[in-house]
């Protein structure tokens, strides 16, 4: 007799249930399956931090979060409307893989009025968020054994992305007397005949550092001696300067042809949802990155690209009232943080991160608690002062702890009065 659909329910749970039992009596472990790429992949210490702060919030904690890069303002509404249009006219299909033609053209005149480059809507491809844009980008160059440079500190997962190519990171010590900054005379001492790749990012998540038009010119003419040489320039807080006007490295001629600028909407628009990101690059690297695209995910949200649409097609003037709270919220964290003793800072110029050097506070104790590390102070500080920042190790900069302003006045005032008060011997 045919079993009813509930019938056969208990009895598929009965044989799972068995089956478990069968396996744990077998000391059956499910993880020696997986991967080695898998096993070593570490977790995103900003995604951690962040869970672990959310856990003690739903356990009833009060809980401040200064852990993660995400504006606390919403999406604007024209950029909203776009998107509801987009429903409403039925852009429910799959799109074209690199993206939709209308939004790869707004894009390469977003490129041309905001930063002078000539990219075609060949040359550009859309992915969902700049995340996947840079690993298209790294999965396509690199090979196992090549060489990969990142100045640290760099954002988190640009480790993780250049290990799971089987490249080999060359890691490049920046320190808060140069502003964390690199120059050409550091680089050209790393670049070798391995040398396939540099990953940085301006303004630079984590220490929110801006380099300046010279900067980029002494960069480009270092990386224009090395033509097998590539560089992803990461430039997603773009509109989040708080001096100046934003530079492209892809500016310089000399380097254009060896340069991928990374962007997108995410923190300029207060998208991080939306998850929209893009390249401009040199049209066989588009192409490579559209075929990688192709076989992961396709094209990004139909509906996210017709939102990036208006978002790009917008006057940058749009952004400039969320950049004016975070240039008072900087201030206002530099002069809280400036109060405790142990801090080191500098004056970011751009993003909404500070990260001071907090090299004073290790091997020292604080209420019986040795603190020997970054790590281990960004414990505390969650522990006793239920506050939440980053670890500088996730970022290559072990002496170095992150903080993301991306929070209101009063919350900021609250959270260095509790880190004041834990950091009391």
């Amino acid at each position: 007799m045919a079993l009813k659909p509930l019938a056969l329910f208990q009895t598929h749970r009965f044989i799972s249930s068995g089956f478990n039992c069968l396996l744990l009596s077998l000391n059956y472990r499910p993880v020696e399956f997986l991967s080695d790429k898998i096993k070593n992949l570490p977790e995103s210490q900003t995604i951690a931090m962040s869970q672990k702060s959310r856990q003690m919030k739903e356990a009833g904690i009060d809980v401040i979060n200064l852990s993660l890069g995400e504006p606390d303002f919403n999406t604007p509404d024209f950029i909203k409307d776009a998107a509801k249009t987009a429903i409403d006219e039925n852009y429910s299909s799959y799109p074209p893989v690199p993206g939709y033609l209308s939004l790869r053209e707004a894009i390469s005149n977003k490129f041309l009025r905001d930063n002078q480059l000539h990219y075609g809507a060949n040359q550009i491809v859309v992915s969902t968020g700049a995340k996947q844009s840079i690993m298209n980008v790294v999965l396509s160059l690199v090979n196992p054994g090549d060489e990969v440079i990142i100045p640290a500190p760099y954002w988190v997962s640009y480790m993780a992305m250049i290990k799971m190519a089987g490249g080999t990171p060359i890691v490049i010590e920046c320190d808060i007397e140069d502003d964390f900054k690199l120059n050409a005379s550091k680089l050209s001492k790393h670049i070798s005949s391995k040398t396939r790749l540099m990953i940085f990012s301006s303004p630079c998540n984590p220490s929110g550092s801006v380099y300046s038009s010279a900067e980029l010119d002494d960069l480009a003419s270092e990386i224009a001696k090395h033509k097998s040489m590539f560089v992803i320039s990461d430039e997603i807080y773009e509109h989040i300067l708080f001096e100046g006007s934003h530079d492209s490295l892809a500016r310089r001629a000399e380097a254009f042809d060896q340069c991928i600028t990374v962007n997108g909407v995410s923190k300029g628009f207060a998208m991080t949802g939306w998850r929209i990101g893009y390249i401009g690059a040199p049209e066989w690297i588009a192409k490579a990155c559209t075929k990688m695209q192709g076989q992961f995910t396709s094209g990004a949200s139909s509906i996210s690209q017709k939102a990036a649409e208006a978002a790009v097609n917008a006057d940058p003037k749009v952004t400039h009232e969320m950049r004016a709270a975070f240039k008072r919220r900087r201030a206002l964290l530099i002069e809280e943080l400036g109060q405790i003793k142990g801090f080191k800072l500098n004056e970011p110029k751009g993003a909404f991160y500070l990260f001071p050097d907090i090299s004073e506070l290790l091997g020292k104790s604080y209420q019986g608690v040795q603190i020997n590390t970054s790590t281990e102070l960004c414990m505390y500080l969650l522990e006793k002062a239920n506050v939440a920042i980053v670890t500088g190790e996730a970022f290559g900069s072990p002496n170095c702890v992150r903080f993301s302003y991306a929070t209101s006045d009063e919350i900021l005032i609250e959270a260095c009065k509790r880190i004041s008060e834990a950091l009391k011997h």
